[in-house]
């Protein structure tokens, strides 16, 4: 029926007609792009995945006031950054660095909540650190 650009030109929203039940619906087609490989901290390799991002930062974000556009718009920039680094393979820490400081500026409580996951605190002592470091960052 009709097509047009959607999210700054990175998606084509298409409406569409069923030919036999005559119903309508709307597709929307991303552009496909290659990623490098993710190597992970015990040197296994896997494909970029943005499903694992997107559910990471759902996880985080969840029953917080950021909205699904927000966490899209989010994973949309990682992927980006990802892919300007220009390499081959990308070590999984370098990807949860970049979710943590997206997640910092959107969200104080799910940056922590994330952090406490992906840092892999073994005490209280170490998530005190981690909470004093964003209250610092905070008052300035």
């Amino acid at each position: 029926m009709n097509s047009r650009l959607a999210k700054e030109g990175e998606l084509i929203r298409r409406r569409r007609e069923c030919e036999r039940c005559h119903k309508r619906f709307t597709t929307f087609e991303r552009i496909e792009e290659t990623f490098p490989a993710i190597v992970k901290k015990d040197g296994r390799r896997e494909v970029y995945d943005r499903h694992k991002i997107l559910v990471g930062l759902q996880k985080a974000c969840e029953k917080r006031p950021v909205s699904a556009e927000k966490i899209e718009e989010v994973v949309d920039r990682i992927e980006r950054q990802i892919q300007e680094i220009g390499e081959k393979e990308v070590p999984a820490s370098e990807v949860g660095e970049r979710v943590m400081r997206e997640l910092h500026k959107l969200d104080q409580v799910a940056y922590v909540r994330f952090a406490s996951v992906y840092r892999e605190f073994k005490d209280l002592k170490e998530f005190m650190q981690e909470l004093n470091g964003l209250l610092k960052k905070g008052k300035k």
